[in-house]
């Protein structure tokens, strides 16, 4: 791996991973822990994210994300909401199937936004907040993409790589087929959902790609 080009922000940044995939408030020496440092550098870096409002101590004395945290996200989030709706909106009404977006948070894949044909028969709901475990469905094999290769990859986490999108049938919800295409440098993945059969999935996975692509150069 190449070093960064600050280590104090590298490890800041560490610590605020570190956080944001433990979901609560940790102590000093358990974040020491877990970023690899000593104890008195973890609590300095963390004292200096605290007095920006990046971090912030519960009354036991342990560390935990802060608000300034929280504004950063929302403008971050906005934007790509807005990306994401834009782009898929065509892509909705040319095939016909609902497409969202959804964004890695830890362990989950949470569907930022959704975006529901017109004049169809019947279509699949997608509801901003649905969540479920990264590396089920589509979706959640998308935001695992661009990871490295692991010896305990899923043979469908594979194939995507190969391929360049996800699919998945009833992972998630019974009878329901999925599709999707990470959104590189974003932590999040386009998606489309249907039912039944289809005999155009490989056009509609490069169209799923070409959005996703589109969301990432947009942001």
């Amino acid at each position: 791996m190449t070093a960064p080009q600050s280590q104090t922000l590298d490890r800041g940044l560490r610590i605020l991973e570190h956080l944001a995939a433990a979901g609560a408030p940790r102590p000093v020496m358990e974040i020491a822990g877990a970023v690899d440092l000593h104890r008195s550098i973890t609590y300095r870096l963390l004292r200096t994210l605290e007095d920006r409002g990046f971090v912030e101590r519960d009354d036991a004395g342990r560390f935990g994300l802060g608000l300034t945290v929280s504004v950063l996200a929302r403008g971050v989030r906005t934007s790509l909401q807005a990306a994401a709706t834009a782009r898929l909106t065509p892509l909705v009404e040319r095939f016909g199937c609902t497409g969202f977006l959804v964004v890695r948070a830890g362990d989950d894949a949470v569907t930022l936004t959704s975006v529901e044909p017109r004049d169809v028969p019947s279509h699949v709901t997608r509801r901003p907040g649905t969540r479920h475990p990264v590396g089920r469905g589509a979706p959640g094999l998308a935001l695992l993409m661009p990871d490295p290769d692991a010896a305990d990859d899923r043979p469908e986490l594979r194939t995507a790589r190969a391929t360049g999108w996800a699919v998945s049938e009833g992972e998630v919800i019974p009878g329901v087929r999925s599709l999707s295409a990470p959104v590189r440098g974003a932590q999040a993945a386009a998606a489309v959902v249907w039912t039944g059969a289809r005999d155009d999935e490989a056009e509609l996975g490069a169209a799923v790609v070409a959005v996703a692509r589109a969301i990432a150069a947009d942001l």
